[in-house]
């Protein structure tokens, strides 16, 4: 078949600034073109998006429904949309992807308002959480009715099952909501090493939002309903959030791809064994300091202002704050131990300058 499109990269450049720089897996794009051919339903009632719930049900229970969407932006808003009343409040920590990273969207377009909480480690406690879990008769002020957590942490850090176990038990006694924002639960998962039911229904979750993007997709995520309960409308709340795919079998067949057997733990295990190997590099040069535990594919570190904007013509990452000097290096799926160890030998060299 003749193509007039030529490619514009260099397939052998890495860089440490984002998951979502890393390409497609091989075995993803063969599920699409897989999934193509023929006509199939469209929105959803396609043959892939049908399998997909068996899929689901194997890593989440019987009781879970997946509903694909575009992007994680849409399905947190998506998700938390279903989750509150019309003058509801979302408690998540102040690092939250739903507070710092998504343009307001979740009260933009959601019409809620969130209620964040300083973090030392990017983790919400029970404890927390009551600094913002009151006034629920009080008409002066957004009513909570939801716990968002981010697992792993915006600052790469993993709650453990037990950790959000009493997050659940604690929203949930209070009559609050738990939603997970799951766009790196396959590397918490692999950090933790048990089932990803093990930290979501298991202790709790009602609702969780599933990352495919960062783990290996070439687009799509979904909406996790774990507690049918806990939620309302969510196909409509979908269609009028503009996160309903006509051709919803190619984002379906991705997810499936990931899930069906192990790939997106293989996914996961490499992302995070890179960044155990970067940490340890960095760890044997003075004048770094890693910043939080590294347990997922993220290392957050601090060093010189000048020699990080050096760095950053060689590798592409991106500074966390500025101001501080502080600094985010991700590792992907496709991160290989020789990326690891060029950009170790260059943070040497510009150190040294």
């Amino acid at each position: 078949m003749r193509t007039d499109a030529r490619r514009h990269h260099d397939p052998q450049v890495r860089g440490f600034a984002s998951d979502n720089y890393a390409g497609a897996h091989p075995e993803v794009l063969a599920a699409i073109a897989l999934a193509n051919g023929g006509h199939q339903v469209a929105y959803g009632e396609d043959d892939y998006t049908g399998h997909l719930q068996r899929v689901m049900h194997s890593h989440f229970g019987p009781t879970a429904e997946a509903f694909p969407v575009f992007n994680g932006t849409g399905a947190n808003v998506v998700a938390l949309q279903a989750l509150t009343d019309r003058w509801g409040a979302v408690i998540c920590a102040e690092s939250a992807h739903i507070n710092v990273d998504e343009g307001g969207a979740p009260e933009r377009m959601g019409g809620l308002k969130l209620l964040t909480v300083p973090t030392p480690d990017g983790k919400l406690t029970p404890e927390l959480i009551d600094r913002q879990a009151y006034g629920w008769d009080d008409e002066h002020r957004a009513m909570p009715q939801v716990v968002s957590i981010t697992q792993n942490t915006e600052l790469g850090t993993v709650y453990t099952p037990d950790e959000i176990r009493a997050i659940c038990d604690h929203a949930h006694e209070r009559g609050m909501k738990v939603h997970l924002d799951g766009a790196r639960i396959a590397n918490a998962a692999a950090s933790l090493d048990v089932p990803m039911r093990t930290f979501t229904n298991t202790v709790g979750v009602d609702v969780l939002s599933f990352g495919g993007t960062k783990n290996g997709a070439l687009f799509g995520e979904a909406v996790v309903v774990l507690n049918p309960d806990a939620v309302r409308a969510m196909k409509h709340l979908r269609k009028l959030s503009m996160q309903l795919a006509s051709k919803m079998r190619f984002v379906s067949v991705q997810l499936e791809a990931l899930l069906a057997k192990d790939l997106w733990l293989r996914n996961a295990r490499q992302a995070n064994t890179m960044a155990q190997r970067l940490a340890e590099g960095v760890r044997a040069i003075d004048g770094v300091e890693i910043l939080y535990p590294v347990q997922a594919n993220a290392v957050f570190a601090r060093l010189p202002h000048a020699v990080s904007e050096r760095l950053q013509k060689r590798f592409r990452f991106y500074f966390w704050d500025e101001t501080a000097g502080d600094v985010r290096w991700m590792c992907a799926f496709d991160t290989r131990e020789d990326d690891v160890d060029a950009f170790l030998q260059a943070l040497k060299e510009e150190m040294a300058r």
